[in-house]
């Protein structure tokens, strides 16, 4: 028997799955380990940084009171004495018309206050001393880098949440984390249906296609920041769909299939859901590609059921399971970042509900366009491995031309956004 559904806003859709979000635990990794983690706790400096008052290049710590009189008619001797490298300490303090030879990130000497670049002086000897000519007036605190200026001990530098990035990772090391507290990467288990479905190594047959959908969401997780268990194809059998998703509730935080969830005869995930006992948040939602895209949730775990067309398979998971990871993982913007752009050809097609274009970006007279790439059709594949964005087109239209500010959902973000791209226009989306 067919099932008539009733689709949902994409909006109210994204609300049904985040009412069920949750934090993972956290775990502690070795710092080379923590690429692209997101931390389970805020880095806090433990120490002043500079830690103590240092030369940002090389040249002549001295006192700025002694150049007041200095010019380039004027030229001032500075006796110097002494020369210091990074992380060596001069014994000496510098005194009136004195000088120290510094290297840069050296600590600046007592008594000095400024530094002179090495390149704005000339060096002398004279009776078997060294001197300095300098031609100009220097003020206190110039080209020194005070103690705590960059960080001061206690400080919280990058919020609990935060991924880890090359910059995140030089101020862990910085501060002595070479262990580092992570949240703990959710498990993804994935099945995809379908008697239709090959392996990558198999022969194509006539009826037979190689499973796409798998894969790919396979590396969707790993870009999110999740780990995955993947499960054997259960082509179109009830019993063998059954058992895959009792194993992979019992081993996973969250379960993904692809394919069996439209309206066909051999389509089992609705009567999967009942035999489970799991609470279906919604099955259609307003949107292409990616309409049928189902979601239910059992003793707080969320079940997604993606199209099997490659496209909407990818939508779905973009925005809907994606958000979901990122907010396990602790981030505070588990969106995809969206920012707003110019539709760089037509896009005649009516759109009765919203569409997700798989576009490219390009950049020209500090604007922002995006092109549609590939068929807009559902079951396209190469379209996805062209895109950098989703072109979002809202529903109600006879199509949209050139030109047309467009909303443009950045696919390789990885910093995210705090809101849902949605909430910033239409309700209704």
């Amino acid at each position: 028997m067919v099932e008539r559904r009733k689709p949902i806003w994409i909006k109210e859709a994204v609300e049904k799955v985040m009412e069920y979000k949750k934090r993972g635990e956290g775990e502690t990794v070795s710092i080379h380990d923590c690429d692209a983690r997101y931390l389970y706790a805020p880095l806090i400096a433990d120490h002043d940084v500079p830690p103590f008052d240092r030369s940002p290049y090389d040249g002549f710590a001295l006192r700025a009171k002694d150049t007041e009189n200095a010019s380039r008619e004027n030229p001032l001797l500075f006796e110097v004495i002494d020369e210091i490298g990074a992380g060596q300490v001069s014994l000496q303090k510098v005194g009136q018309l004195e000088a120290v030879r510094i290297m840069t990130g050296a600590q600046i000497p007592d008594g000095a206050d400024c530094v002179i670049m090495l390149e704005l002086v000339k060096e002398l000897t004279e009776g078997g001393k060294k001197y300095i000519e300098v031609k100009r007036t220097l003020h206190e605190g110039d080209n020194v880098s005070y103690q705590g200026e960059d960080a001061q001990k206690g400080s919280s530098l990058i919020d609990k949440g935060e991924r880890v990035t090359p910059g995140i990772k030089a101020l862990l090391a910085t501060f002595g984390y070479s262990k580092v507290k992570v949240s703990q990467k959710p498990t993804v288990g994935i099945i995809a249906t379908g008697s239709e479905l090959l392996r990558p190594e198999d022969d194509l047959v006539p009826g037979k296609i190689r499973d796409s959908n798998g894969y790919m969401i396979e590396s969707q997780v790993l870009r999110t920041g999740g780990i995955y268990k993947k499960y054997d194809n259960c082509a179109d059998d009830l019993e063998a769909l059954y058992k895959a998703m009792v194993a992979a509730l019992e081993e996973c935080d969250i379960v993904i299939t692809t394919g069996g969830v439209s309206v066909g005869d051999f389509d089992y995930l609705p009567e999967i859901y009942n035999r489970l006992g799991a609470k279906l948040l919604f099955n259609k939602i307003a949107m292409r590609p990616g309409s049928v895209t189902s979601c239910a949730e059992i003793d707080g775990r969320l079940l997604f059921g993606l199209s099997g067309n490659p496209s909407a398979c990818f939508v779905g998971f973009e925005l809907f399971v994606k958000p979901y990871l990122r907010y396990w993982m602790h981030s505070n913007r588990p969106y995809t970042c969206f920012i707003t752009g110019e539709l760089y050809s037509d896009f005649p097609k009516p759109n009765p509900f919203s569409r997700f274009v798989r576009g490219k970006l390009s950049y020209k007279d500090g604007r922002v366009y995006a092109e549609p790439v590939g068929l807009d059709k559902s079951g396209v594949v190469t379209s996805i491995a062209w895109a950098d964005c989703l072109i979002v087109l809202p529903g109600g239209t006879r199509g949209y031309q050139a030109g047309d500010q467009v909303d443009l959902i950045l696919l390789e973000d990885q910093q995210g956004s705090g809101v849902p791209w949605q909430e910033r226009k239409l309700s209704k989306l």
